[in-house]
């Protein structure tokens, strides 16, 4: 018998396996370049979503393809090349800080990438990347501190399309939301007392991206709970997954650590698209009555939001500044996004190493 037939099988010892796990940090997405082409093939596929629009295929293909992209793209274009920078987009850089910074923090154990869930760098990529570092797990964080199916939920679906053909699949976690982290709350709230310390302000506004009535009303299984008034009153059992009472929660959160006094601050919701009704209030019309209640400073907040982008710095900050000014306003001050701060930073690694 050979000494290669007796030859014991190799074992590995704990010491000789690295474990490594995957991180995938994904936002929102934005167009390659401020050009209208990009700016076109952007709206096209983000609209397409079907969590986004959630209308039947042929009528969301016909909206979109056919009124919005060609008639909206080349205004949208034109407001993207106001916000974009001189090495491109805000929401692309601020992601790609984020990721060099959060491995530097975790370490050679980790393996981050970066994914847009539209246009690039793609979710697709990204787990391409992390597919080929034979990791043992996969901990995905949508960077949306509340849940909404158009947001978070639409992650979580791309993610497993793609990995469905896997023929080895990693244990895959995901962040569902983190909009009671302590130092993401804190983050927003440094900020705040930032400009707090330079201003005497009357009135403080929370404005959250919307989203239609409707799909609030299909993710309440009990049928009955949502109301649209006193049911976001607090965050319970019930209504945990529903994105506007998550909304009035964060508000609730910030108020309380920024010492806010009742009747003081006002939560509302932006960038709605078409005729059928948006989660409310909305912002356009709050920021009218607040000046006729005769405020005239307000310092506004975008929790929806942890890096700046169209919707915070060009509709928060300029078309809600100037929309109040136009109404006898004087000082509409944006908080920035959490970008790439510190905080920010320390609180993904936290969710990382810390999963709920």
């Amino acid at each position: 018998m050979s000494s290669a037939t007796l030859a014991r099988p190799t074992t590995i010892k704990d010491e000789d396996f690295t474990r490594k796990t995957g991180v995938l940090i994904v936002n929102l997405g934005t167009p390659d370049s401020p050009s209208v082409p990009d700016v076109r093939r952007y709206l096209r596929q983000f609209l397409m979503d079907e969590r986004v629009i959630d209308i039947p295929y042929l009528n969301r293909w016909f909206l979109i393809n056919t009124i919005i992209a060609p008639f909206r793209a080349p205004k949208s274009a034109k407001v993207y090349r106001q916000l974009w920078r001189p090495d491109g987009s805000p929401l692309k850089i601020y992601g790609y800080s984020v990721k060099e910074k959060l491995q530097q923090r975790l370490g050679p154990g980790y393996v981050v990438e970066l994914g847009m869930r539209y246009q690039n760098p793609s979710i697709a990529s990204a787990l391409a990347k992390l597919r080929q570092e034979c990791l043992s797990d996969i901990i995905v964080v949508p960077f949306f501190p509340q849940y909404a199916s158009a947001s978070t939920g639409s992650v979580y679906k791309e993610v497993m399309r793609l990995v469905q053909d896997w023929e080895v699949l990693p244990e895959i976690r995901f962040v569902n939301r983190f909009l009671d982290h302590p130092k993401f709350i804190e983050g927003f709230a440094q900020l705040g007392r930032k400009y707090m310390a330079q201003h005497d302000f009357d009135h403080f506004v929370f404005s959250y991206h919307g989203i239609p009535e409707r799909q609030i009303t299909k993710g309440d299984v009990t049928g009955s709970f949502c109301q649209f008034g006193s049911c976001c009153n607090q965050l319970d059992h019930r209504n945990q997954h529903c994105y506007r009472a998550q909304c009035f929660e964060t508000t609730r959160l910030l108020v309380k650590a920024m010492n806010i006094p009742e009747g003081k601050y006002t939560t509302c919701f932006q960038s709605r698209l078409g005729k059928t009704p948006w989660i409310k209030p909305y912002t356009d019309e709050i920021i009218p009555e607040l000046t006729q209640k005769g405020i005239r400073s307000a310092l506004a907040f975008s929790p929806s939001f942890v890096a700046d982008c169209l919707e915070t710095t060009i509709e928060v900050g300029e078309e809600y500044k100037e929309l109040f000014e136009k109404n006898g306003g004087t000082h509409w001050q944006l908080v920035e996004s959490l970008n790439d701060s510190d905080i920010w930073v320390e609180a993904v690694q936290d969710m990382v190493k810390n999963p709920a």
